[in-house]
């Protein structure tokens, strides 16, 4: 049974936490609410579970209005960033409490059985005291999936475990819903985590879905700034279309001619942000052989160079001021480039996409999730 919010409002005093929201979460997916600190994810969530009342609007399950339910009468559980486990009991109670709690009076097997989902088969009798972050996490996991909920909310999930183990729970998070087939709607403001796990991302703003579709299609073909800016990193210039020949548009930007497909052009009028990955792009010192035909092409100045590893990160000026970053792949160089060089650039016209000039050309690209203090009712 799909979930659906129609129309759904929430407000606090003169603050509005979700501004007129519909949504279809199709059964069986894994869904994430993406976005910073106060866009309203939190909020959509605890509306769900019943923990906030909308001001106006309509929940459903299916055919099951859920908006004015109680939380314990609907058919949803929920899995905290704390954990919220119960300390005095071991870990096969914990995991039972829901099923003893409905009257099942045999709940050995179901345990077992959700013990081995979330690989913790032999750590039936240890207490949450005596497992590690990730360990609590996928009890809670089992202690929410225990009563089969036709949606599951994850709340942040792993937001206290550190980087290596985080990484390590998104796929183990992944696996349990596909051999579960439950629906999961995963509230996090990590770009990475959403992408990594999500079938479909719905990207918030100020209360408002900004962009929703499948990771790929949002990293590579974002149709706002704020979406460009927060999923990933982009360079964004400024120009005005110029030409429209068929399925191709043709920007200006400082006298330099930008080539793209017209189905990535979310612009009405002329005047555009021009939008390119750092990594689609590709970068040459300026004497090396021509980039093939084609191609869109730029020169500039390197003004800082990083070596992270697996890539190295330049800063590019570009002649009339404006900075450029481009992620090169560490592979074998016969001479590196280096801070001063003067650069050609090349990417394919395929991987640009083009924007209203009229948005903030940075908005979404500065925000510090970490930093902001919200409300934590409408995080």
């Amino acid at each position: 049974m799909d979930l659906q919010l129609d129309n759904v409002t929430k407000r606090f005093a003169d603050f509005v936490a979700v501004d007129d929201l519909t949504l279809t979460i199709p059964r069986g997916s894994f869904f994430a609410l993406l976005g910073p600190s106060g866009c309203g994810k939190t909020t959509t969530l605890r509306m769900v579970a019943g923990l906030e009342a909308p001001t106006y609007g309509r929940i459903s399950i299916g055919d099951e209005d859920i908006t004015w339910a109680k939380p314990y009468n609907r058919p949803v559980n929920t899995v905290f960033q704390s954990y919220a486990l119960f300390p005095h009991l071991d870990i096969f109670e914990n995991v039972a409490f829901g099923l003893r709690r409905r009257g099942v009076k045999d709940v050995k097997a179901q345990v077992g059985d959700m013990l081995d989902l979330v690989e913790l088969t032999g750590f039936a009798r240890r207490k949450p005291a005596q497992l590690s972050g990730g360990q609590q996490q996928r009890v809670a996991l089992g202690r929410a999936l225990i009563n089969r909920p036709e949606v599951l909310l994850l709340d942040e999930p792993l937001g206290a475990l550190d980087l290596k183990l985080r990484r390590q729970m998104q796929l183990e998070l992944k696996r349990i819903q596909t051999e579960v087939g439950i629906t999961f709607v995963h509230v996090t403001h990590d770009q990475e985590e959403a992408m990594t796990m999500a079938d479909t991302i719905a990207v918030m703003n100020h209360g408002r879905i900004e962009q929703m579709g499948a990771p790929a299609d949002l990293y590579e073909n974002p149709m706002t700034t704020f979406v460009a800016n927060f999923l990933g990193q982009s360079n964004l210039l400024t120009g005005s279309v110029s030409q429209k020949n068929g399925d191709r548009v043709v920007v200006e930007i400082h006298g330099r001619m930008i080539e793209l497909p017209a189905d990535r052009v979310h612009a009405d009028g002329s005047a555009v942000h021009v939008g390119v990955r750092p990594e689609k792009i590709q970068i040459d010192h300026d004497d090396a052989t021509p980039p093939p035909p084609g191609q869109n092409e730029l020169t500039g100045v390197v003004t800082d160079s990083s070596f992270t590893g697996v890539s190295t990160q330049y800063q590019v000026k570009l002649p009339w001021g404006q900075e450029v970053m481009v992620f090169e792949q560490n592979m074998s160089r016969a001479l590196r480039i280096v801070a001063g060089d003067k650069v050609t650039m090349h990417w394919d016209p395929a991987h640009t996409f083009a924007l209203d000039a009229t948005q903030a050309a940075d908005a979404g690209a500065s925000i510090d999730d970490d930093a902001a203090v919200p409300d934590p009712v409408v995080a």
